[in-house]
């Protein structure tokens, strides 16, 4: 019974954020809360769901001063520079935009943090897909399956909990998997490609007094002087809402940033400041990578000395803060929304019955192909729960199962970190949560375009795994 409860109320969920019948806040709350009440919890939901919210806390002040941070650095024009960049690289072409995108995603990714990662991407990117008119879930679709994918690094923490797990060595599960990683991100890469080439015919279609008919970093003339939302349905920036393309004069002219987030007009710049903030994000990345801190206390100390440093002035730092609030309420909220669902599952044993179910299913005769089978189990187990809930109790399990047909256990770890470009689009992973509310976009449309990617992306990661013989097939 617990098997069914849980596996329906996750595609309860599903349906309805996907079918837009509620807003994932709603359903994150709503859904747990009544199976939670037919799994027989009662009276002690309650508990469940603030041992829930408590394991959570961390993870909240994290993404509520990493926003502040990095709102911060855009406001006082630490990522101009950056932005200017990309534009000079990409030009007014889609496609680049979107490859873009996918490059400095890998780049910004190596570091392990999924939240940092989506956070400087959107405050360099998102501003730049408005400008051109681009759908944000685009965005958040290549930066979601860039992510994933590098998320098996041995610091980004799956390959890490697999080596616990299993006591084998974290370098001798990623090094062997190279390869795969390498022809995943070259599949990635043909999304992003294809999806370009789509957004490049939908604005020629769609858009043609701003777009004109070509492309390839040519002038972009026109504009749009409406305001409201881009032509992928929705609106805002990371950090202020981006109310219309700024055009000037008889409308001819090239579009520029003018009234913008990124405006290079606005009060909150300090250039004078530009060395001493990039210093301090350079010492806040290291800190970050060394982890010899607590992210949580590591951002609110950045974002306490850099509100200090650039807006001395405490009426300026209550309008920073205040500007800044949406955003972080949005994000917030979202996590913990999300301990509901998880604080239903673990405790009324949702987790741990579907856990059973699973290896009980495998039947016998198909113990040598163990790993194959594992890095199957791995793509809608990790969407469906937390990393730690499948390495640390459904992978032993699987391992210790396959060694009975003398299946090794680093090739089962190999083949469970394959299915980790889904795991990061599942909404119990509060990384995904800020990416779609950093963007505005809504969970349902991300999901729509991007989770049959992931699938094929964790299926090539697996499948050149067993080619490339790092993962035993039989």
């Amino acid at each position: 019974m617990l098997v069914a409860l849980g596996f329906l109320m996750v595609a309860t969920f599903m349906v309805l954020i996907m079918t837009k019948r509620m807003t994932p806040l709603l359903a994150l709350i709503i859904v747990p809360t009544v199976f939670g009440l037919f799994a027989g919890a009662g009276l002690g939901l309650g508990d469940m769901i603030m041992d829930s919210i408590k394991s959570m806390s961390g993870t909240a002040a994290l993404l509520m001063f990493a926003i502040m941070y990095f709102g911060l650095m855009i406001d006082v024009g630490l990522f101009d520079r950056l932005v200017s960049g990309i534009q000079k690289l990409v030009g007014n072409d889609p496609a680049k935009v979107i490859m873009g995108t996918a490059l400095l995603t890998a780049v910004v990714s190596l570091d392990g943090d999924g939240s940092t990662t989506f956070i400087v991407v959107t405050a360099a990117l998102l501003p730049i897909y408005q400008r051109l008119g681009l759908s944000p879930v685009v965005l958040t679709c290549v930066a979601g399956l860039t992510n994933g994918t590098l998320n098996i690094v041995p610091w980004g923490g799956p390959t890490a909990r697999a080596a616990a797990a299993l006591g084998v060595e974290a370098s001798d599960i990623f090094v062997p998997m190279l390869p795969s990683l390498g022809i995943a991100l070259v599949v990635i890469g043909i999304f992003a490609w294809q999806m370009g080439i789509a957004e490049r015919r939908r604005m020629q279609r769609e858009r043609p007094e701003l777009w004109g008919t070509t492309f390839g970093g040519g002038k972009i003339t026109g504009g749009n002087d409406k305001g409201g939302k881009t032509p992928g349905g929705t609106s805002g920036s990371p950090i202020a809402v981006l109310e219309a393309v700024a055009t000037k004069g008889d409308g001819s002219e090239t579009v520029t940033l003018d009234g913008t987030v990124l405006d290079p007009n606005r009060e909150t710049l300090r250039p004078k400041l530009f060395l001493f903030n990039l210093i301090l994000t350079v010492a806040i990345m290291v800190l970050l990578v060394v982890d010899i801190l607590p992210l949580p206390y590591l951002f609110m100390i950045g974002t306490a000395v850099a509100m200090l440093v650039n807006f001395p002035k405490v009426s300026d730092q209550v309008k920073m803060i205040a500007a800044h609030s949406s955003e972080i309420i949005a994000v917030v909220s979202m996590v913990l929304g999300a301990a509901v669902l998880t604080g239903v599952l673990s405790g009324t044993g949702m987790v741990d019955a579907m856990s059973a179910w699973l290896v009980d299913i495998i039947p016998t005769s198909m113990g040598p192909y163990m790993a194959v089978i594992t890095g199957l189990i791995s793509i809608p187990a990790t969407f469906l729960m937390s990393n730690d809930a499948f390495y640390f109790g459904i992978l032993p399990v699987l391992t210790e199962a396959g060694a009975h047909f003398g299946v090794p256990a680093v090739d089962m770890a190999r083949a469970s970190i394959t299915g980790q470009p889904v795991h990061m689009q599942s909404p119990l992973v509060p990384a995904i949560l800020l990416l779609v509310s950093l963007s505005r976009v809504d969970l349902g449309d991300h999901h729509k375009k991007v989770l049959w990617r992931a699938l094929v992306v964790s299926l090539v990661m697996l499948a050149s795994g067993v080619l490339f013989g790092v993962i035993q097939m039989g």
